[in-house]
Parts: C-alpha cells; sequence; structure tokens
C-alpha cells in the first residue's frame, strides 16, 4: 500500500514533523487543523464558530489536495477549550460545512490549544471509494 504525505506548507509542519495530511490506500487522515493563515496568525480570534469555519475549510484543501472531498469524511474530532460557551457555534459550522453528508464525530472540551486565542481544533478522516 502506497503511503502519500501532503504539506499545507504550515510554518510547523517541518519543525514539528507531521503533515496536514497522509493518504494511505483509501483512507486520508488530516491533523489536527485550526484556524490560522498562511503566516501562522490565528484568524478571528474570540469568534470559535468562525475559527470553525477556518478550520473546516483548511480541512477541505488538504483533503482536495490528497484527492477527496468533504462528503468523504467519515469521522471527525472537535477539540475544544469552552464546550459551554462555544459548543452550539462550532456544532453549526461543522454542519454547514458537511451539510447532508454528515460523518460521525466527537466534540470534546481540552484545557488548552497551541495558542491561547484558539478556541477549536478539528481532525478529520476521510475514506475514498
Amino acid at each position: 500500500m502506497t503511503i502519500v504525505r501532503h504539506r499545507s506548507g504550515s510554518p510547523w509542519e517541518v519543525p514539528y514533523g507531521y503533515c496536514r495530511a497522509v493518504r494511505c490506500g483509501d483512507w486520508i487522515e488530516v491533523a489536527g487543523t485550526v484556524a490560522v493563515d498562511a503566516d501562522g496568525a490565528v484568524v478571528a480570534p474570540g469568534d470559535a464558530g468562525e475559527q470553525a469555519r477556518v478550520a473546516l475549510a483548511r480541512i477541505a484543501s488538504a483533503l482536495e489536495q490528497a484527492g477527496a472531498r468533504m462528503d468523504q469524511v467519515v469521522r471527525t474530532r472537535v477539540f475544544v477549550v469552552d464546550i459551554v460557551a462555544d459548543a452550539e457555534a462550532i456544532g453549526l459550522a461543522h454542519g454547514e460545512a458537511f451539510g447532508g453528508a454528515p460523518p460521525v464525530t466527537t466534540m470534546v472540551q481540552v484545557a488548552a490549544l497551541i495558542d491561547p486565542a484558539l478556541l477549536v481544533e478539528i481532525e478529520a478522516r476521510a475514506y475514498v471509494v
């Protein structure tokens, strides 16, 4: 089975030793993805819903690079700093991104993400048939 690694150009991929996405046969794993711009600056500080939208758009881009689409995502994991305050906004953004092809998902609260301005991180797994 061939393994293909896809980088997004994130400034952390090389020094931290990871790829945005890895395709292994029919499966694609997308790393935990946050709302940062091309320079690594946090997008939409204080707005969890918008951060989720940006993260999901970055996931869609990674999937496209790896040969998949959002409707092929079978699982997401959503890590939230304040689940009580932000679950609804994040959940609605997630629903918008997946529409009629929702994956199974897990949303959990975490103590912190890599930057204090980040409110949500999302990872995804897709199956390409």
